[in-house]
């Protein structure tokens, strides 16, 4: 989809403004499980030719943590998906990237949908991003750190992942990201792809100078930094749930607000080749600092 409204291109409180609102697209959920990965999907009610992104859970968060964030996301017309596994308290980073790379194989191999509420969608496999929280934006580097065709893969002599897995990915968006093993800032320097990644300025687990900095910095591609300044890690969160009591801060509507318009700007311009909303990533978005990386 190259544009949802066509127009001129908006300023970045503008952007902020359009895309923290609700979409014109109305919303259908199904269930990765049913293709034998555990967790979400959102779409649109229909379309063809869609953008998709694979969304990574932090650290023993579930997927339904961010059912608004997805839900946002598929009504602005992106499909976005979100694995519900690597929950426990040493899941694997590199586990989770696989299945980030294999929620965009079913979303892009399949039609969805299909109801009496809508027509089928299908997604374009040349649009296709990954993005993640916490842990599961390290997990996203790592997922797009691995080539689609079927090549061995080295960060600082270590082989974190031994073939590719045929998919293309495009674009890569963070949210306070936390370093995984193997390293994503390492992975960073082999990821030559736009990417955005937003740091959190009240952020006592993964602090932007030791995460979201590190990586704007080693990344090998066209990169976008820029910090929520009042943002704790957990900001981004939806509910309440037990490990809660473990980290640090807590959800916050305004982080979720300005979180969602923003990485659905980035989608729609990078993936979907919508130019209106690329000023927001370099502008003076209120509540944010924008990095000089």
């Amino acid at each position: 989809m190259a544009s949802v409204i066509p127009g001129k291109a908006l300023a970045p409180k503008a952007v902020v403004a359009e895309l923290s609102r609700p979409g014109p697209y109305p919303v259908l959920r199904g269930e990765l499980a049913l293709v034998g990965l555990p967790g979400v999907v959102f779409t649109p009610a229909s379309g063809t030719a869609l953008p998709a992104v694979a969304f990574g859970h932090d650290w023993l968060q579930p997927a339904g943590r961010y059912l608004g964030l997805l839900r946002h996301l598929a009504s602005w017309g992106v499909v976005a998906a979100a694995p519900d596994t690597q929950r426990g308290p040493i899941g694997s980073h590199r586990g989770l990237a696989q299945d980030l790379r294999t929620a965009l194989g079913v979303v892009s191999g399949v039609r969805l949908g299909g109801t009496a509420r809508g027509a089928a969608v299908s997604v374009d496999p040349h649009k296709l991003g990954v993005a993640g929280h916490g842990m599961g934006a390290g997990s996203a580097v790592l997922a797009a750190a691995v080539p689609a065709t079927d090549t061995r893969v080295q960060a600082v002599g270590e082989p974190y992942w031994e073939v590719g897995h045929g998919v293309s990915i495009q674009a890569v968006a963070t949210v306070a990201i936390t370093d995984t093993q193997p390293s994503a800032v390492e992975a960073a320097r082999a990821v030559h792809l736009p990417g955005m990644h937003l740091g959190f300025g009240k952020d006592l687990v993964s602090p932007p100078a030791a995460g979201a900095e590190l990586l704007d910095k080693a990344w090998a591609g066209e990169s976008s930094l820029r910090t929520v300044k009042k943002a704790t890690h957990l900001g981004l969160l939806e509910g309440r749930h037990w490990s809660d009591i473990l980290l640090d801060g807590k959800g916050e509507a305004a982080t979720r607000t300005l979180v969602r318009a923003l990485l659905t700007g980035f989608l729609l311009h990078r993936l979907g080749g919508d130019d209106r909303y690329a000023a927001a990533f370099d502008g003076i978005v209120k509540g944010t600092e924008p990095g000089s990386g």
